[in-house]
This record gives structure tokens, C-alpha cells and sequence, in this order.
């Protein structure tokens, strides 16, 4: 029984109670396996925040084209972060946004494993 502790510490929240459940059922040497490649693929949280937050300032969607969302990056960056309302609203999900491509990535590696 993997802990997410011991291989990923740097998690918390949503991310570390979902990554737990997926890596309860792998050995250790498994476990350290989809540690290293997850941690690898991920994206940080407060990366996309900083992200957002230089769409006020220089490129807006910048974040979303970092979390493989392209249609949208390319829609904020030819509406300027929809009028800044989309960047504002972005700003305040930073958080689930970054949890939703890193539980995806969570998913293939898994199944990669």
C-alpha cells in the first residue's frame, strides 16, 4: 500500500485525497513509478495563477493554452480574455482549473502504470 505522502508531497487538498485513491492499490516500487512521472506532467497551481494573472497585463489565455485547452487560449487571446471577464473568472477557479488537468493527467499515467 502506496502512501501519497511519502512519494508526492508537494500535493494537498482535492489533488492528494484523488492521487490517494489511485495510488492505494499500487506496489511501492509502482507507486514511486507514477510518482516521478506525474510529477513531471503536472501543473502547479499557483503556475496558473501567476499565468492568469499576466493575462492582465500581456497575453491573456496563456494559462489555458498550459493546461492543453487550446480553443479557449486562442479565444482569449483574440478577445482579450473575453473583455478581462474570462481572465477574472479564471483567476478566482485558478485552483479547480489546475485540478482538473492534473486529475486527467492522473488518469493516464495510471493507466500508463
Amino acid at each position: 500500500m502506496a502512501n501519497v505522502i511519502d512519494h508526492l508531497p508537494e500535493i494537498d487538498g482535492d489533488e492528494a485525497l484523488y492521487v490517494g485513491k489511485l495510488i492505494s492499490s499500487l506496489s511501492d516500487e509502482q507507486a514511486s513509478k507514477f510518482a516521478s512521472v506525474y510529477r513531471s506532467r503536472r501543473k502547479d497551481p499557483q503556475t496558473i495563477m501567476i499565468t492568469c494573472i499576466l493575462g492582465f497585463f500581456l497575453i491573456a489565455g496563456i494559462h489555458r493554452l498550459m493546461l492543453n485547452q487550446i480553443g479557449m487560449g486562442i479565444l482569449y487571446i483574440f478577445t482579450g480574455g473575453l473583455c478581462l471577464i474570462g481572465t477574472i473568472v479564471d483567476l478566482v477557479n485558478y485552483k479547480d482549473l489546475a485540478f482538473q488537468y492534473n486529475r486527467e493527467v492522473s488518469k493516464q499515467v495510471h493507466s500508463l502504470i
